[in-house]
């Protein structure tokens, strides 16, 4: 059975204007010609193309490709060796495409996390604390939140020293509310509720809007989640509490 052009290319993908470039060449000649004079392609043909377009997707030129063809049909290269080849090349290039596929993923998690930081500059941001571990969490439960959206945008151009900054403020806040909490100063006093106020200020102009009750919302968090107990009671103990706790009050204070 043979092929006209058409047919083949069809079958192949490819343009006509192609093949007949790769009868030109010398690349692709077709075992027969019709009575008009038209290409006709057989079976083997069909397996020399297959043949064309592998080496061509990964990247070889016309001439190397009917070096390396030309080789296999004089008996010059193995079959098996051939095969072999073929299978290595393959390999590279899908490990290549791994490693390219994971690069991006990590890129679109980055900016989606608003944290365009390399590894080393997360650590030193934020030490042992990845903050893009949680982000699947993070979009499931707030994703479709104006809050959500309000901080990817917001955060979405910080450099390290403005992740840094971030980071310190924040850190600062925490200490100074575990040096409360360590004089014994009751969690509803004016001096806890005015921490916990600012802690809100805080997020409201470095994150999003942060209403005191959404606030409140977040305290219950730091205290009902195992995680963020563990992050706060690292500072101190029970500090998670004692910062929830100012937090309720303080929105009382302010919503009374």
């Amino acid at each position: 059975m043979s092929y006209s052009v058409g047919q083949v290319a069809g079958f192949a993908g490819v343009t006509v204007r192609t093949l007949h470039h790769y009868d030109d060449i010398g690349l692709l000649v077709p075992s027969e010609r019709s009575h008009a004079g038209h290409r006709r392609y057989s079976d083997a043909d069909l397996d020399r193309l297959q043949q064309i377009l592998f080496y061509r997707e990964l990247g070889f030129p016309l001439d190397e490709v009917a070096a390396l063809l030309d080789d296999q049909a004089t008996g010059k290269a193995d079959p098996r060796a051939h095969l072999r080849r073929q299978h290595e090349l393959l390999t590279a290039r899908i490990e290549k495409l791994r490693k390219m596929a994971a690069a991006v993923e990590h890129a679109m998690e980055a900016r989606r996390m608003g944290i365009n930081l390399t590894p080393g500059e997360k650590f030193e941001v934020f030490g042992d604390f990845d903050p893009e571990q949680y982000e699947d969490e993070v979009r499931e439960r707030w994703g479709d939140t104006d809050a959500y959206r309000q901080s990817q945008r917001r955060t979405a151009s910080y450099t390290k020293e403005d992740w840094k900054r971030v980071t310190e403020r924040f850190d600062a806040i925490h200490r100074r509310m575990a040096g409360l909490m360590a004089d014994g100063t009751p969690a509803d006093s004016g001096a806890a509720m005015d921490t916990a106020e600012e802690h809100r200020r805080f997020i409201g102009g470095t994150y999003y809007d942060c209403s005191h009750e959404m606030h409140t919302c977040l305290g219950e968090m730091y205290v009902a989640d195992p995680r963020f107990t563990a992050t706060y009671d690292a500072i101190r103990p029970g500090l998670a509490v004692y910062l929830r706790d100012a937090i309720l009050a303080n929105a009382a204070r302010h919503t009374s």
